[in-house]
C-alpha cells in the first residue's frame, strides 16, 4: 500500500463504533446531511429509496466521523445492503470495517442475508 494511502485511511479503524448495533440511524424517512459530509450535490436521501440509501452510506462510511456513523446509518440496513456498499466505498473502507465487522462477509456472501 501507498504511503499516502495509508496516510489517509489511517483514521477509518479509529472512528468505528465497538458494535454494529451501535448504529442507530433512521429506518425510514429522509436524511439531510450537513455539509462537512455533503458539501456539493445531492444533501437530502429518501431511505427507501435503495439507489439513494446506497449513495447516503458511500458518503457517511468513506468520510463520517463517529457520530456521523452512529446517527446516520442504521445498523440492520447496512447488513442488508453491505453485498452492494462493499463495492461502492473501495478496498480500504470495506476491509476496515469487514475486519471489525466479520458479520459484514458473511452477508456479502449471501447477498444480503445473514446465513442461518
Amino acid at each position: 500500500m501507498h504511503r499516502a494511502s495509508a496516510s489517509r485511511w489511517a483514521h477509518v479503524a479509529e472512528r468505528l463504533p465497538a458494535h454494529l448495533e451501535e448504529l442507530s440511524g433512521p429506518e425510514t424517512g429522509t436524511v439531510e446531511l450537513p455539509l462537512h459530509l455533503a458539501w456539493s450535490g445531492l444533501r437530502r436521501f429518501e431511505v427507501s429509496d435503495e439507489k439513494l440509501l446506497v449513495g447516503l452510506y458511500r458518503i457517511v462510511l468513506t468520510s463520517g466521523l463517529r457520530d456521523d456513523l452512529t446517527g446516520y446509518l442504521n445498523a440492520e440496513l447496512l447488513v442488508w445492503h453491505w453485498p452492494r456498499l462493499r463495492i461502492a466505498v473501495g478496498k480500504l473502507v470495506r476491509t476496515c470495517w469487514e475486519r471489525r465487522f466479520p458479520e459484514l462477509v458473511a452477508t456479502g456472501a449471501t447477498g444480503g442475508r445473514i446465513p442461518v
